[in-house]
């Protein structure tokens, strides 16, 4: 096995982006191997690579880890993406899981009944526009900082960019209202790593369409 993490998941976004997201950012080069089948998943489990009988999965380090925040966290605490202080790390971590309830909320819409999709996606952007963005435009202009926590970046600010980018391929304009997330985006993205990763041919997924949903569907909930 080379040094670099390995990534086991799907060839998607899903639970896995936020930690490519943070590996890119640290610049560290990453594989993936990805489940294509649901034999391949079961193959894991049988093997006794997952804990808890799911991916995402990163083999880093001499350790098999398990559990998206876990991940994230170790990630983000090897490579200095996780403040200066105890607590910083406490504004981080509260700030994140506001993230991962709406990166729940995007994730999942594409794999929503046909005939829920349109009252699934008003209620996603209603928590989006009217929860959870005006928290983090208020974050910013409270700290009057280029960065949500102390004054480095952190995970919180790369986690989140990504949800500000995947907001917007759902909507154009979801920003409008919010001049401070919109100069953040800008912002954070003009970082050399992340500019990296953003462009195209980088280890970033494109968003889903009908046969990677499909594919999805017969490997996790088949």
């Amino acid at each position: 096995m080379s040094g670099k993490p390995k990534l086991y998941y799907v060839n998607g976004r899903g639970r896995m982006e936020p930690i490519r997201w943070l590996l890119a950012t640290a610049g560290v080069e990453f594989e993936e191997s990805f489940i294509e089948t649901k034999e391949d998943l079961t193959k894991l489990q049988k093997d006794g690579f997952l804990l808890f009988q799911q991916v995402p999965m990163v083999e880093m380090d001499g350790m098999k880890l398990v559990q998206t925040r876990a991940i994230a966290n170790y990630i983000a605490t090897k490579y200095n993406l996780y403040g200066k202080d105890l607590k910083e790390r406490a504004l981080i971590d509260m700030y994140v899981e506001g993230m991962f309830d709406l990166n729940e909320l995007l994730i999942m819409y594409e794999i929503q009944p046909a005939d829920k999709k349109e009252q699934y996606f008003a209620n996603m952007m209603d928590k989006a526009t009217n929860r959870y963005f005006p928290v983090f435009e208020k974050v910013l202009k409270d700290h009057g900082k280029d960065f949500l926590v102390g004054n480095q970046l952190s995970r919180a600010d790369v986690q989140l960019l990504e949800i500000l980018l995947m907001a917007e391929e759902f909507k154009a304009g979801i920003l409008a209202r919010f001049p401070l997330l919109q100069s953040f985006k800008a912002r954070i993205s003009n970082i050399p790593t992340i500019k990296k990763f953003l462009q195209p041919g980088s280890r970033r997924k494109p968003p889903s369409d009908e046969d990677d949903v499909d594919k999805v569907i017969k490997i996790f909930f088949s």
